[in-house]
């Protein structure tokens, strides 16, 4: 071979090697970044994006620049559409998503058959991962771990606050009827009933509804004392204005998430009227910090990207989970299938460790099986923790 051969030869293959060995590794980022779900869809991918560029600015991931790859999961068929496009056009070695439970159960369907793994960061219904999917991982907690947060609230603090037995309560639970709304509201008709409450009406809705009056006269004339409601953020907003305009005043309301975690729920409907309501959720802002260390070093990162403050813990609880596994990651061997899904079984992380406060360590069916939620409530405008104990920040506030 001639030398000048040789040279240009070697020349390429050096420079190839360079480049495979930083080149950039494509994720999938899947959410509602348009349509009715837009918004907490958009908040929940800034947790996403906070992660990514923590794990970037400290080498990436195995020496590889992280970049995320948008697909808009407006619905469920386009959630589908995009998801195979992520994984056979873009070549995504992961999909992150997806918020809404419905969206994640379909495209992750379209995952688990292209083999790739699909991380869930925010989407509670049981059937997420209730469906032995063997690359479906969920961080976050789930419909079961909320519906029963809320029992406990109930028996533990709302009875004795308004000076009632659990017994004598009567519980109205309402909820949007996808497959987020209905699972959550199973869960908590499952422990009211073991706790001995008292469950008068139970009634599912589309989240696109634009009128609840009904619903609400109905749970006046039956003397509802503690109206559950799990929802997203246009039917709570709906929902609390028409139960403010019938004069409907029960001695707890209490969000499952949703619509009731963020500020621009409590801006639309006023202070006034949100003040006192209850909520069970990821972890939020106002917390206790030192349950929830690199908390507030995530809001700084959140205001200084974004110009503003958070909307929702979705964000955060996005941001958790996106940078414990692009951690797991970087201590794994490449990145094929296989190789990704054992170095995420590798994950064990306690309590009190992460800024959400949770654990993570995945157990049946792929679930965080440390993952909890917490009890807040709006107290002068303000989401506030007030349960459980190491975690909160304020007591609970009822009216007798």
């Amino acid at each position: 071979m001639k030398l000048s051969l040789l040279l240009k030869t070697t020349a390429a293959a050096v420079l190839f090697t360079a480049t495979a060995a930083h080149a950039d590794v494509k994720f999938g980022a899947l959410y509602p970044f348009s349509g009715q779900l837009a918004l907490l869809g958009d908040e929940s991918a800034r947790g996403l994006e906070i992660a990514v560029d923590e794990i970037n600015a400290a080498g990436g991931v195995q020496g590889e620049k992280v970049v995320l790859v948008r697909g808009d999961a407006v619905d469920n068929n386009q959630a589908i559409g995009e998801a195979r496009r992520l994984i056979s056009r873009e070549k995504v070695a992961a999909i992150f998503g997806s918020y809404s439970s419905a969206r994640s159960i379909a495209a992750s369907q379209v995952a688990e058959l292209s083999g790739l793994p699909y991380f869930e960061m925010g989407a509670v219904a049981d059937e997420v991962t209730g469906r032995g999917l063997k690359f479906l991982y969920r961080t976050n907690p789930t419909a079961e771990d909320m519906g029963k947060l809320i029992v406990e609230m109930i028996v533990n603090k709302v009875a004795p606050g308004i000076g009632k037995k659990p017994e004598d309560l009567k519980i109205g639970i309402v909820y949007e009827d996808s497959s987020y709304g209905t699972s959550v509201a199973g869960h908590q008709k499952k422990y009211a009933a073991e706790a001995g409450l008292n469950v008068v009406a139970s009634q599912g809705y589309p989240a696109s509804t634009v009128d609840m009056s009904s619903l609400v006269l109905d749970l006046k004339q039956r003397g509802v004392d503690v109206v559950l409601q799990t929802s997203y953020q246009n039917d709570s907003v709906l929902f609390l204005q028409q139960a403010n305009e019938a004069n409907f005043k029960p001695a707890a309301i209490i969000g499952g998430g949703g619509g009731y975690s963020m500020q621009p729920t409590a801006d639309a409907v006023g202070h006034k009227v949100i003040d006192g309501v209850l909520d069970a959720d990821f972890t939020q802002f106002l917390v206790n910090t030192k349950y929830t260390p690199g908390l507030e070093n995530f809001v700084e990162a959140y205001k200084k990207k974004y110009g503003e403050a958070p909307r929702s813990g979705h964000s955060l609880n996005n941001y958790v989970g996106a940078k414990v596994l692009l951690e797991a990651l970087n201590k794994g061997k490449g990145f094929t299938p296989d190789a990704i899904v054992a170095a995420v079984n590798n994950i064990d992380i306690g309590e009190g460790v992460t800024a959400a406060g949770y654990g993570m360590k995945f157990g049946k069916n792929n679930q965080n099986e440390r993952a909890k939620m917490m009890g807040m409530q709006w107290q002068d405008g303000k989401l506030v923790t007030v349960y459980p104990e190491a975690a909160a920040v304020s007591p609970m506030r009822l009216n007798k």
